[in-house]
């Protein structure tokens, strides 16, 4: 049996993936912020990651949260938590959403999010349900998002039959 957060699995808040120049290129929010809030906790949050040694530990403490952020090639995938959550299950998510979003793009890259951005947030939707794991089969998520594709491309043709 494994504990995770206080009630059986971990909060996320908020998920921002930032580009090496400080670039924000996808948020996803799951409380309500006002945009005063939103672009304060990007600035600050996005200072304390990008100015933090690579050799340090990828989880810090800041203000009510815990924030726990992975550096793949050029992007940063930075998530929040709860400070009672578990930092390891935490990051198993984030390289669970890179694994999916390489499967799908082939390889992502910073390009395929900036040009295709929509894709990445149909991904995460499917992955994270009100800032919870929701789906942990990668080929689930693959096949859903994979059928959203077709819809758009074929709105006339559309299967119910997930």
């Amino acid at each position: 049996f494994l504990f995770i957060g206080h009630a059986g699995t971990t909060m996320i808040h908020w998920v921002l993936l930032l580009s090496r120049q400080g670039k924000t290129r996808l948020t996803k929010w799951f409380h309500a912020y006002s945009p005063k809030e939103k672009a304060r906790i990007i600035r600050e949050v996005s200072n304390m990651v990008l100015n933090r040694a690579p050799k340090l530990c990828n989880f810090l403490e800041w203000k009510e949260h815990k924030v726990i952020f992975k550096r793949y090639a050029s992007l940063y995938f930075v998530v929040a938590v709860d400070r009672e959550d578990n930092e390891l299950i935490t990051l198993e998510i984030i390289h669970h959403f890179v694994e999916i979003l390489d499967r799908y793009f082939g390889n992502v890259c910073e390009l395929d999010l900036i040009f295709n951005f929509h894709k990445a947030y149909f991904v995460l939707d499917e992955l994270l349900v009100a800032g919870e794991l929701q789906e942990t089969s990668k080929k689930s998520v693959l096949r859903i998002v994979a059928q959203q594709d077709a819809l758009q491309e074929n709105p006339n043709e559309a299967r119910v039959d997930l």
